[in-house]
């Protein structure tokens, strides 16, 4: 698989754009800007491999590609919450 430079950047640029929104949804996780963004590249890619397996799809163009990577990015964060309050999976067992 051939990725060109174009494409990675756009990748990137969907993914910061994504976490950055995503981290002014899902307010208080305590990542900070630079964990956010990462956070929306990580959910960028986690929403294009598990939305069209579940048969969801925003539409096509740059603006979909951003809503579905900040939809990819709260659920990551918000799972990442959930995990931290709890104490993570050691302490729960």
């Amino acid at each position: 698989m051939h990725i060109s430079g174009e494409s990675l950047a756009v990748i990137l640029l969907v993914g910061l754009i994504a976490g950055w929104l995503a981290g002014q949804i899902v307010q208080g996780t305590g990542f900070g800007l630079v964990g956010d963004l990462v956070i929306g590249v990580v959910g960028a890619l986690i929403a294009s491999l598990l939305f069209p397996r579940l048969g969801v799809r925003l539409g096509s163009g740059i603006v979909a590609a951003i809503l579905s990577a900040t939809l990819g990015a709260v659920i990551l964060l918000v799972l990442a919450r959930l995990l931290r309050s709890r104490g993570g999976w050691g302490r729960r067992w």
